[in-house]
């Protein structure tokens, strides 16, 4: 198992939870400056890190990845126990800094939103930000563009579901503020919904990925 790999991985997960939770937290009617501290932090680790670990950052992708055949079993794991455990150690974190422990920018349903359109919404846009990952990052087509585009799909994504469901998209964002806000905050029995949406999303851009757009030609190349 590559330590470099889990080090960075539990060094953006954390990043993501601590700055993209953190900016929701703080001022959560500004959802242009949320989407754009969640986008941001993508663009940023996925320069620094992409060569290093991919720059998953989220259990989703990393399942995606493992479907695709781009990635381990073995190394999956691993990457999920970094993901989470940075993600619970960013939202704690960032208890400690806020001045008022609040909800620390925990992904709830809106009050209109029920279960069933919310586990809907976290597939689709999930679906968008791993297809992304697939076209540009793993098929390497858009060269240094790459870590834009995705970061940049997760900003679209969150502007258009953060007033549903905050726009999770991936089980580590979800699970590190649940934890450290507390059932006082979190919707622990809808938390499902930000598990299983965004593995289905992430399983049907890998199927696509692989069955349809994968450039095969390029491979035997």
């Amino acid at each position: 198992m590559n330590i470099r790999n889990l080090v960075v991985e539990f060094i953006g997960t954390f990043a993501l939870i601590f700055i993209g939770a953190g900016a929701l937290a703080i001022n959560q009617a500004n959802l242009v400056g949320v989407a754009l501290a969640h986008g941001l932090v993508i663009v940023a680790f996925a320069y620094a890190y992409q060569h290093i670990s991919g720059t998953h950052i989220n259990p989703a992708v990393t399942f995606g990845l493992l479907v695709a055949g781009e990635i381990r079993f073995g190394a999956a794991i691993g990457y999920w126990i970094v993901q989470f455990a940075g993600g619970i150690l960013g939202a704690y974190v960032l208890k400690g800094v806020l001045p008022v422990n609040g909800d620390l920018g925990v992904t709830i349903l809106a009050t209109n939103v029920t279960p069933l359109n919310g586990l809907i919404v976290e597939t689709i846009l999930t679906f968008f930000l791993v297809n992304t990952i697939f076209n540009t990052a793993v098929s390497g087509k858009a060269g240094n563009f790459a870590g834009l585009a995705i970061g940049l799909t997760l900003v679209f994504c969150i502007l258009m579901g953060g007033p549903l469901t905050r726009a999770s998209l991936n089980p580590a964002r979800t699970l590190g503020p649940a934890i450290a806000a507390g059932a006082e905050h979190a919707q622990w029995g809808n938390i499902w919904l930000y598990f299983i949406g965004p593995f289905i999303g992430a399983l049907l851009a890998a199927l696509l990925y692989i069955g349809i757009l994968k450039d095969k030609d390029a491979e035997t190349e």
